[in-house]
């Protein structure tokens, strides 16, 4: 084990960390998800300076935290972190801190419209799901639409672009990727001071920081090469990705995805968003 200090929500060099031997200093504050996750904890909790803040008379402090478990990816890159946060009020009530961080991930709808009938209609209208092992799920079968965690460099779009190549073999401009979430997003009343949540869907908010911008993508193609996209093996398997395509009419993706939050999300916003003459 190993002890320090970094920045506390006040700019001072004194919130104490409790690490495991394996993670230093340099690499815990350097880590994307890490500092995402303090950053936005620390404005949420500067908040309740506001009179009109729900805790301002009694306000939670973010006191310590101690580093349980950190997981290395190939090359040496700190891929996941278990913590716990103490966070608390002078009253010693405490708030739920247990977090697993993982940082930032892209999902994606992929929409594919046979190019003998007219743009306007959605009838014909095919989804991609991949079926793939989840083993903390404890299946190797899951279902769900294309996604995968965004590296250090990338943008969102780009994340979702290299994705679904990686996962469909389909080449996908970014400019032609819409941000459901960020789309969304505009049409909602957000006060100047309130929390800087990512523009993003929070599929585990309980224990993950895990956050997940969906995207949309519509491709019309020939009937017959959407058809060829039935059953097809993909993904990375230098990465261990084994990864099966499976194209089900749009109409029944929120049956064929009900397991999965972030497709069951890209569904409610397409619908959302198609209702009110967004997409």
């Amino acid at each position: 084990m190993s002890s320090f200090t970094i920045s506390a929500s006040d700019g001072s060099d004194s919130l104490p960390v409790n690490s495991t031997s394996d993670l230093s200093k340099d690499t815990l504050v350097n880590f994307p998800a890490f500092k995402i996750w303090l950053s936005t904890l620390q404005h949420s909790l500067r908040r309740q300076e506001n009179l009109s803040h729900e805790f301002h008379k009694n306000p939670y402090v973010l006191r310590k935290i101690d580093i349980q478990s950190a997981d290395f990816f190939k090359g040496g890159r700190l891929g996941f972190l278990k913590l716990k946060a103490d966070v608390s009020n002078r009253d010693g009530e405490a708030l739920p801190g247990s977090v697993f961080l993982r940082g930032g991930s892209v999902g994606m709808l992929l929409i594919l419209q046979p190019d003998d009938i007219p743009q306007a209609e959605e009838e014909d209208k095919r989804a991609i799901l991949t079926i793939q092992p989840r083993i903390p799920a404890g299946s190797l079968a899951f279902p769900e639409i294309p996604a995968g965690m965004l590296d250090d460099s990338g943008t969102f779009s780009g994340g979702a672009a290299k994705e679904i190549h990686e996962e469909t073999g389909l080449s996908i401009p970014q400019n032609e990727l819409i941000d459901m979430t960020s789309l969304a997003l505009q049409s909602i009343q957000q006060p100047k001071d309130g929390e800087t949540l990512q523009q993003a869907v929070y599929p585990s908010p309980g224990g993950s920081d895990e956050f997940i911008p969906l995207f949309l993508c519509q491709k019309r193609m020939p009937r017959k090469d959407i058809e060829g996209l039935q059953g097809r093996l993909s993904g990375l398997r230098q990465e261990g990705e084994k990864i099966t395509l499976k194209v089900v009419p749009l109409e029944n993706l929120w049956k064929e995805g009900l397991r999965d939050g972030k497709t069951l999300a890209a569904w409610a916003l397409y619908k959302g968003l198609k209702q009110e003459g967004k997409i």
